[in-house]
């Protein structure tokens, strides 16, 4: 059937096609149900070979009008007649890779060296925010416009998506520091992607991004002393060694709290006086020495074992202690005026007393476990002493030489003449 397609057309259609007499490849497709809907046809290429093809635009109703489907089929059949394949494009588009996708083949296949609590962290923020923002974008349609919007949006908490069950004490709300970390987030994904062939670009990279302020509070002598009494009151009155023997093995090795969590007794060389962790941060399965002080040693000497539990410090129940941990942080640094004060200070507070009695950076680089310098350069004003005494030795043996000399200290090279 031919005719002009105009809304009476419509209503009045029955099964079949309705071929309009003034746009040619403009079809309205009835079907057997009564389904109404529009569409274009036309030849994908030249010559009597080329295949014949229908592209099918929407159905009758808002937004699809008669009105407006004409527009877009004139629109279509305009890039056909310059050799385009509206059909073809459509299908690349739904099968092409979008930034969701992108990211499901991330977590699948690209977080292999990272530790377990990182990947958790990476994706409550590709949850909450990636994939909110950018999830639905097939990757040629980011760049470096559509990566600043999404740090803007989370910059200032338009796009935290609260999930409907959250981790107790996760926070969702944005901010600039999460925003410049989903960007290096977004970074490392779109880096997978380039190693994978993927794509052929990273619109993430450059972008500016917030500094991440890193939290430091280094305990005074004071401190750590009033420390010493809580720990001592928090034992005596729980009978349980094992949470106030963890937070003093934090403040006597720099470990970190995962590291003495899931510490082993197979892990202590007492004999060669270390740990030896196999699953380090830094040692990326290469395993990481900590060297340990006669205090720890001795810590860890009269620590008793558990029958049956490897674990150094164990739960009564359970392989992990790190609940009774936590609990007893929260008495002993209120007892000890410790307020605001982490458990990951103690590592910091550990570098700091290494600083100030002279170690250089390198030095308390290797103690901590660093495998990039710049992660220790937070620890260079600390040095401050050891720096000035050479600093002074310096000057004096400058100013020595800029001194002027006495005359009996002068010997004329002159010849005298004859």
């Amino acid at each position: 059937m031919r005719e002009k397609i105009t809304k009476r057309t419509v209503d009045a259609a029955q099964p079949g096609k309705v071929y309009d007499t003034e746009l040619k490849g403009f079809v309205l497709v009835v079907t057997p149900a009564g389904t109404k809907s529009y569409a274009v046809e036309y030849r994908a290429g030249r010559g009597r070979f080329a295949p014949n093809k229908r592209l099918t635009l929407g159905k009758h109703g808002s937004p699809w009008t008669p009105d407006a489907a004409r527009r877009e089929a004139k629109r279509l059949l305009g890039k056909v007649a310059n050799g385009g394949d509206p059909a073809q494009d459509r299908k690349e588009e739904r099968d092409a890779l979008t930034f969701g996708m992108l990211l499901d083949l991330y977590f699948a296949e690209g977080v292999s060296v990272k530790k377990p609590r990182t990947v958790r962290t990476d994706r409550g923020r590709a949850e909450h925010y990636l994939r909110p923002l950018l999830g639905g974008r097939r990757l040629d349609h980011i760049g470096r416009t559509e990566i600043e919007r999404m740090r803007d949006a989370i910059a200032t908490g338009k796009a935290a998506r609260k999930p409907d069950k959250r981790p107790r004490g996760s926070m969702v709300r944005g901010g600039k520091g999460v925003a410049a970390q989903c960007v290096t987030l977004a970074s490392a994904v779109f880096t997978f992607a380039n190693k994978r062939g993927l794509c052929d670009r990273n619109p993430a990279r450059g972008v500016d991004r917030e500094p991440v302020r890193k939290l430091e509070r280094f305990l005074s002598n004071a401190e750590i002393a009033r420390l010493a009494d809580a720990l001592d009151v928090a034992m005596a009155a729980t009978g349980n060694p094992y949470p106030v023997a963890a937070i003093k093995l934090l403040l006597l090795t720099g470990c970190r709290k995962g590291e003495i969590v899931g510490l082993e007794w197979p892990h202590v060389d007492f004999e060669r006086q270390c740990l030896r962790l196999t699953d380090a941060k830094e040692a990326k399965g290469e395993g990481k020495i900590v060297r340990l002080s006669p205090p720890a040693l001795e810590l860890l000497q009269g620590l008793p074992r558990m029958g049956g539990n490897p674990l150094v410090i164990c739960g009564m129940r359970t392989r992990s202690g790190s609940a009774a941990i936590d609990k007893t942080w929260a008495k002993v640094r209120q007892a000890a005026d410790l307020s605001g004060v982490r458990l990951h200070d103690l590592r910091h507070s550990y570098a700091s007393i290494a600083a100030e009695g002279g170690a250089s950076l390198l030095m308390i680089g290797k103690l901590l476990g660093h495998r990039n310098t710049a992660t220790t350069e937070r620890y260079a004003h600390l040095s401050d002493d050891p720096l000035r005494a050479v600093n002074d030795g310096v000057g004096a043996r400058i100013a020595a030489a800029m001194a002027p000399k006495s005359a009996a200290d002068v010997v004329s090279l002159r010849r005298e003449r004859q």
